[in-house]
């Protein structure tokens, strides 16, 4: 049987991307996004692959709008193979510039979205007795950077409560993976006025994942490597040599 495949948050961007590739490899699609169904490129994919694609509206702030979605995307290809959470939303903000609404909206998205959906999601799984989760976090989860914070928070967040979950969705036969990427050019970067390295296409980055979540059981998976080992290394360092360098990233 063919992988059946919902991704949560696959409208623009990265998610865009994994859509139209795995939708090349013969893959059974169902995308979701608050306006996934008015989405120009997925309504366009949908006359292309009638029988593979599927959509559902969802907004992950909405408890009734994913306890609506969640089974109506179970029913679309009867199951679900594989969960892949992609939505957020990025703002950066120097203390000058706090928003108290994008903070929770970062909150509300790129975090409790994840859990939202998961809650809802889970006893499908359980009853199935196997399938795969793969939440897409960021290398922003490894250590908070200046003007970052109310991303990174999230994200980090999202991370600690996979390695929280991942022995228990083991024994219940679900497989979680986390990706950790770096920064990938989409409409969210554009607001960075600062130099982003190994800066990566969204068709780069959705080709990285699928490379590299095809035939791993890696709980995680992280790239490019230079910025990847450069964060890593900077939660390793004690804090007065880690902040000294993350000092220096401040605007001038």
């Amino acid at each position: 049987m063919k992988k059946r495949i919902w991704i949560v948050g696959g409208s623009s961007g990265i998610g865009l991307e994994l859509v139209k590739k795995w939708l090349l490899e013969g893959m059974y699609v169902i995308t979701s996004a608050r306006k996934s169904s008015s989405t120009k490129e997925l309504l366009a994919l949908k006359q292309i692959y009638e029988k593979q694609l599927q959509i559902v509206d969802i907004d992950v702030t909405s408890i009734e709008s994913v306890k609506k979605a969640v089974p109506q995307a179970w029913k679309r290809f009867e199951g679900i193979d594989v969960w892949f959470y992609n939505a957020a939303v990025y703002e950066v903000m120097s203390t000058e510039e706090w928003n108290v609404e994008h903070f929770e909206a970062m909150m509300q998205i790129n975090y409790m979205g994840a859990v939202r959906v998961m809650s809802e999601l889970l006893p499908y799984f359980e009853k199935e007795g196997e399938g795969r989760w793969i939440w897409n976090a960021s290398l922003s989860s490894y250590f908070g950077l200046p003007l970052g914070g109310g991303y990174s928070a999230p994200k980090a967040a999202l991370l600690n409560l996979a390695e929280s979950l991942q022995p228990e969705l083991s024994v219940k036969g679900i497989q979680l993976q986390v990706i950790n990427h770096g920064f990938v050019k989409t409409r969210l970067t554009q607001k960075n006025s600062f130099d982003m390295p190994e800066l990566m296409t969204p068709e780069e980055a959705a080709e990285n994942i699928m490379k590299r979540t095809k035939n791993s059981n890696r709980f995680e998976i992280h790239f490019p490597f230079k910025l990847s080992t450069f964060l890593q290394a900077l939660r390793l360092m004690p804090y007065r040599i880690s902040l000294a360098l993350t000092k220096k990233m401040l605007p001038k």
